[in-house]
């Protein structure tokens, strides 16, 4: 008795041609309609393990970790420098979801960089900002401003040691001026010192101490005084706020 063979059914041919266009693995040369080219590893047709991009527009390249389309884990942006059209860095650190996230070093230019942690591309958490000016702030950041407990060095030595908010002084803090060998400690509101008591501070060794020392002071409790001066100052905010 003949045996019959059923042929097997042929698969369209756009299936087949799909699977070849899917990417997986490396890529030499991957270019998209709008310039923009890509070299690295695929997986599912996402740009997904270690690979280099780059975006004809603005002429930027990534270089780095990738995760499922996006930039995620470790890797470094940079953009030509309109002068010397060399490249410079531009960021250096941890992504995650196509987002700054992590510890990161960020060049605002030559001389101005902050080095900490980000999120979601916002200065968050502790980090260390370097101005053009010659000022240093190192503390705490949130949403891309100093917020929380944090030191502002200014060029000239002076400093400030306090509390910031909305990248403003806010609350208590210490500001010493060096320079006049002179310390205030008080309350700040919105970068203003509202209340406090300011003594001599290493005047002796200050490059430009004041004329006169300052008198002693002759409360018998100073800090009793402050301290009911910031209660004060604190409810009266309270109640305009209210």
């Amino acid at each position: 008795m003949p045996v019959s063979k059923c042929p097997k059914k042929s698969e369209p041919l756009w299936k087949g041609w799909d699977k070849r266009a899917q990417k997986n693995g490396l890529r030499h040369q991957v270019y998209a309609v709008n310039g923009d080219r890509y070299v690295g590893e695929w997986k599912d047709n996402l740009k997904h393990g270690k690979g280099t991009q780059v975006w004809k527009k603005k002429g930027a390249i990534y270089e780095g970790e990738w995760k499922f389309g996006k930039r995620d884990g470790y890797g470094t942006l940079s953009l030509p420098d309109p002068e010397t059209g060399k490249y410079r860095k531009v960021y250096s650190g941890w992504w995650k979801g196509d987002k700054k996230s992590g510890y990161g070093i960020q060049f605002f230019g030559p001389k101005e960089y902050y080095e900490g942690e980000w999120c979601g591309n916002q200065r968050s958490g502790w980090g260390r900002m370097y101005y053009s000016n010659g000022d240093i702030y190192e503390g705490q950041w949130w949403n891309d401003k100093h917020d929380g407990e944090g030191m502002l060095r200014l060029k000239n030595g002076n400093r400030y040691e306090g509390c910031w908010e909305r990248g403003m002084k806010n609350g208590s803090g210490r500001f010493f001026h060096l320079d006049h060998g002179q310390l205030f400690e008080g309350f700040w509101v919105d970068d203003v010192a509202k209340c406090g008591t300011m003594i001599d501070f290493g005047r002796d060794e200050a490059p430009a101490p004041t004329q006169f020392p300052i008198p002693q002071v002759k409360i018998l409790d100073p800090d009793s005084v402050l301290q009911e001066a910031l209660a004060m100052f604190k409810k009266t905010e309270e109640e305009e706020g209210q």
